[in-house]
């Protein structure tokens, strides 16, 4: 038996996976909350994410105790990117700056002086989601926090050493932080020196598929654990999920419909963005890269909207039926958080444009879901402009329901998408396969297959130049909504 843990911004997810790699257990933990105390900031304290995972396995636990106790692997995936730092007693100084906090705009610029070969070192240009700047922004806010740093962790990495003691981390997670040289699969001595870190402040690196440690007996016995599992290097939750739908090939790739959405794509080298605000990253086995451009807000859109019109988001999708029409005469920026990539752009904000007084939910709703496509848009178009070719992707998240919405996107990207069987496949089942592969010793070839495709949708052709024309007009009100954007948080 293999337990997968996946710690999501908004709570924890873990699942129980037989040998065979079906489903046994899944439990979720209630809602983590997000501290936002100004603009732009995104904090967790890492404890929130400790009792959730204890509440989760305490769970499974109740729930399964038979299968509970044949654990033999444990895999974590976890969100990334948040600054977790610890004092010489492992003990977290402050909460954890989060992946979507925008407060680091001026310490990118910062790295990009201190370090000139950044974007070749670490295979792209530094952004406020990533960790690095997170910490030059703790030297130069909050020095007497910096001072007493002893050790960063990823926000999973924090999991990991509750759960055994161990203080390591994976090439994929790691590769997030800006301190990673990219090609050697190493920290960069030089990225580290210029954020005013070194490599002792630093966990051990391993593989994803590797074995990092045991389980802590004191855990194993609270939660009815025969032995003491192999936890294995595991990954970020992006690469966990492409591990869970079998995607490391190169070429292969998702989009994904979360909270956030993200275009992703495996690669079998190198392939950095210089012009572009796309992630190059390591992937969660060896020799393996992939790219990823991620957008903050996707159904968090829809249910800012459901908020607003105070309506459920799903009554709100159910709506509008399942074929797609017309573009919506009305557009939205879907930037609620600003926006990560591809534009890394902490300033502007979301908008909705051409209301009229017969817009209505259902004109609000098609342009929501339209906006978060032609953010996708936007990213496949920095793909390709970085050398890629994107084939079919395999359509994954919650949002991934909609066959309106996935119609939607398919004709925006100009790509098939392809719909899995399972329910069950995400990042907390690709961390469990992790740990397969790290306690069995198996070949991720024979352990990370592709999954069963329940329906393809594909582009609607008749109306692609139209959404193409929409996606033109969209991208060219940007400059116009940053600006407006900029004049109202000053004014703020």
């Amino acid at each position: 038996m293999y337990l997968g843990i996946d710690l999501g911004t908004s709570g924890v997810k873990s699942m129980l996976m037989d040998e065979n790699q079906a489903l046994v257990a899944e439990s979720s933990s209630r809602p983590i909350g997000v501290s936002r105390p100004h603009r732009g900031w995104s904090e967790q304290h890492p404890e929130q994410w400790w009792d959730a995972v204890c509440e989760s396995l305490d769970a499974l636990a109740t729930s399964h105790p038979k299968a509970m106790g044949a654990v033999k692997g444990i895999g974590l995936s976890g969100q990334m990117y948040g600054a977790t730092v610890l004092d010489e007693r492992d003990t977290p100084i402050r909460p954890a700056i989060l992946w979507n906090d925008t407060r680091t705009e001026k310490e990118c610029a910062d790295l990009e002086a201190r370090a000139p070969d950044i974007r070749r070192i670490a295979g792209r240009r530094p952004t406020p989601g990533v960790t690095a700047p997170k910490l030059a922004w703790l030297r130069d806010h909050e020095p007497d926090a910096f001072r007493r740093v002893r050790t960063v962790l990823l926000p999973k990495d924090y999991l990991r050493l509750k759960l055994s003691g161990e203080k390591a981390s994976d090439m994929a997670d790691a590769s997030g932080t800006m301190w990673l040289d990219l090609a050697a699969r190493d920290w960069s001595d030089t990225l580290l020196a210029a954020t005013d870190l070194d490599r002792r402040q630093m966990p051990m690196l391993y593989e994803g598929i590797d074995p990092t440690g045991h389980l802590r007996a004191e855990l194993a016995e609270r939660w009815g654990i025969s032995s003491r599992p192999v936890i294995a290097g595991g990954g970020g939750d992006n690469a966990c999920g492409a591990c869970g739908t079998g995607v490391f090939r190169d070429g292969e790739g998702t989009v994904s419909l979360g909270t956030s959405g993200v275009l992703f794509l495996a690669t079998g080298e190198v392939r950095p963005s210089y012009d572009h605000a796309i992630e190059t990253l390591c992937h969660s086995m060896p020799d393996v890269w992939h790219q990823m451009s991620v957008i903050l807000s996707a159904t968090s859109c829809i249910n800012w909207l459901s908020k607003v019109v105070k309506r459920p988001a799903s009554e709100l999708v159910a709506e509008l039926g399942t074929s797609l029409g017309a573009p919506s005469p009305v557009l939205f920026v879907p930037f609620l958080d600003g926006c990560w990539s591809p534009r890394a752009d902490v300033e502007i904000r979301g908008a909705l444009l051409g209301l009229q007084h017969s817009c209505d939910d259902e004109v609000l709703t098609r342009a929501v879901l339209q906006g978060v496509a032609f953010a996708l848009r936007e990213c496949a178009d920095a793909f390709r402009a970085a050398g890629s070719t994107i084939g079919s992707l395999l359509a994954i998240g919650g949002g991934s329901r909609s066959e309106l919405w996935l119609s939607m996107i398919a004709t925006s990207l100009g790509v098939d998408l392809r719909v899995p069987e399972a329910s069950e496949l995400g990042a907390a089942y690709g961390a469990a396969r992790l740990a397969l592969i790290a306690e069995s010793g198996e070949s991720p070839e024979s352990v990370l297959t592709s999954p069963r495709i329940k329906r393809v949708i594909s582009p609607v052709q008749n109306l692609a130049p139209a959404y193409a024309d929409a996606y033109d007009t969209w991208l060219s009100v940007m400059p116009e909504v940053r600006r407006a954007s900029v004049a109202l948080g000053n004014a703020a």
